[in-house]
């Protein structure tokens, strides 16, 4: 197996986006039922919203080498649709005259404090990374299988606020990486320039009159010159350096 391909296995966030996706599940399974949810709109919402974030995660990570903006745009939509998910516990509670634990209560700070344990699948990622999300999911089951609901909604609706924040932190370093590299229609433009730089060396391009880079043809798109070619200097726009072609 190409482990490069799977980079997100070892992604905190994809982690626990599967605990929370398993929980979710459980959860539905447990205290949905025909009374409360006649139409199982609320199921499906429910365990959509949970699958969308680990899917949009390990898509968006598998995009990060081709394009930075789709891996931004796929993390934000797994961040969007936990809060979404996060709303549908907040929701459950006050249905049930019940209110979210406080930040200072010994319950969160309980839930809050449990740490994901590091990865280590060696070559066999599929198999160790299985094991790795059900010992992470297991660190919660004191509240996730208490058999009350409020407590079970409560842990999920921490662990879906957690989450939001850790795919916040790992969005603004997926900027910060495409501030230096830029993207992937970036990417392409540089190739092509560098390229067509090589091929006008081949072909004896002149030298630009203002920085002495190889300089490439390209063909005016508006005014007088219009339609007709030139020589431009292969460092624009940094350099603005042209020629006539006689």
């Amino acid at each position: 197996m190409e482990i490069s391909r799977f980079g997100f296995y070892w992604l905190d966030t994809w982690v626990l986006a599967n605990v929370i996706q398993l929980a979710t599940q459980d959860f539905c399974v447990s205290y949905l039922n025909h009374d409360n949810d006649p139409c199982g709109r609320q199921f499906d919402q429910m365990t959509m919203a949970a699958r969308s974030a680990p899917a949009n995660i390990a898509e968006g990570s598998s995009r990060h080498s081709t394009s930075k903006e789709t891996e931004m745009k796929l993390t934000d939509v797994a961040r969007a649709t936990l809060a979404e998910l996060a709303n549908d516990y907040l929701n459950w509670l006050l249905r049930h005259e019940n209110i979210p634990w406080s930040v200072q209560s010994a319950e969160y700070q309980a839930v809050n404090s449990i740490r994901l344990d590091r990865p280590d699948y060696n070559d066999d990622v599929l198999h160790k990374s299985s094991i790795h999300i059900l010992a992470q999911k297991h660190k919660f089951d004191k509240w996730l299988k208490s058999g009350n609901s409020l407590v079970a909604a409560n842990c999920l609706l921490v662990l879906c606020n957690r989450l939001i924040q850790m795919i916040s932190r790992q969005i603004e370093r997926q900027l910060d990486t495409f501030k230096v590299e830029g993207g992937f229609t970036e990417g392409l433009t540089a190739e092509r320039l560098a390229y067509r730089s090589q091929q006008n060396e081949q072909a004896g391009a002149p030298a630009c009159p203002l920085c002495g880079k190889p300089m490439i043809k390209r063909v005016a798109k508006k005014g007088v010159n219009s339609g007709k070619e030139f020589w431009s200097c292969s460092g624009y726009p940094e350099c603005n350096g042209t020629r006539k072609i006689n």
